[in-house]
């Protein structure tokens, strides 16, 4: 079985800072700055309505934001092939990149009203991630469109200190097996979100969770 507990893009990118200490210490703080963009969009979107469509710019904007003064292609689209370690699945080559994004987004604009939150914001998750547009930073991004995507699609800047981007981040072993599980069939446009679906449905309930306990000072799951 293919190991979950890394999945890593190998591709060739044009870093601006090649200190592995310094670049992580640069992504630190890009990430907050992603999130402020994140917000932005959140609440441009929530006052727009039923007028707010998701687009490609969104995307390329959330991820400028994480590896901007990192990366010659931030806010870009990869130019060449890439793979991703500790995955058996391969992304697309690069010249089909524009049009699948596209259709991520036609996608979660068409089932709009007819999808679940939950479901939407997994399946950006997802695609996203078996797309692979970016040379780097495709996790950040993937994770920041989906928790747009679920915040829109509910109305509201979800509360709570524990958001599900971060639990991500300090736990990617479920989130790496639920991407491996949705890849297995989706070459045949089947595709499972099940495990990811579940795995969001979770980490909301902690990140609720996190706004009870701050309100009656005590554990609530």
């Amino acid at each position: 079985m293919t190991d979950t507990i890394r999945r890593h893009s190998i591709a060739t990118e044009a870093y601006i800072i090649t200190d592995a200490q310094e670049r992580a210490e640069a992504e630190a703080r890009n990430g907050l700055l992603q999130y402020d963009t994140a917000c932005k969009i959140i609440f441009d979107a929530i006052e727009k309505g039923a007028q707010w469509k998701l687009r490609p710019s969104a995307l390329l904007s959330l991820h400028r934001e994480a590896l901007q003064g990192i990366s010659h292609h931030a806010g870009n689209y990869r130019p060449a092939s890439v793979e991703i370690q500790g995955s058996k699945h391969k992304p697309v080559e690069a010249h089909l990149v524009p049009e699948l994004i596209e259709e991520l987004c036609d996608y979660i604009n068409a089932h709009w009203n007819e999808k679940t939150a939950i479901h939407l914001a997994s399946y950006a998750m997802w695609r996203l991630n078996w797309i692979h547009p970016f040379s780097d930073g495709n996790g950040r991004t993937s994770r920041m469109i989906s928790y747009v995507v679920l915040c829109v699609k509910l109305g509201l800047m979800l509360p709570g200190r524990n958001t599900i981007p971060d639990q991500i981040v300090d736990n990617r072993r479920p989130y790496f097996e639920a991407l491996e599980q949705a890849d297995q069939d989706s070459n045949s446009d089947v595709y499972d979100l099940s495990k990811m679906e579940a795995l969001m449905e979770t980490m909301l309930a902690v990140q609720l969770a996190s706004v009870m306990e701050s309100a009656t000072g005590k554990p609530y799951l």
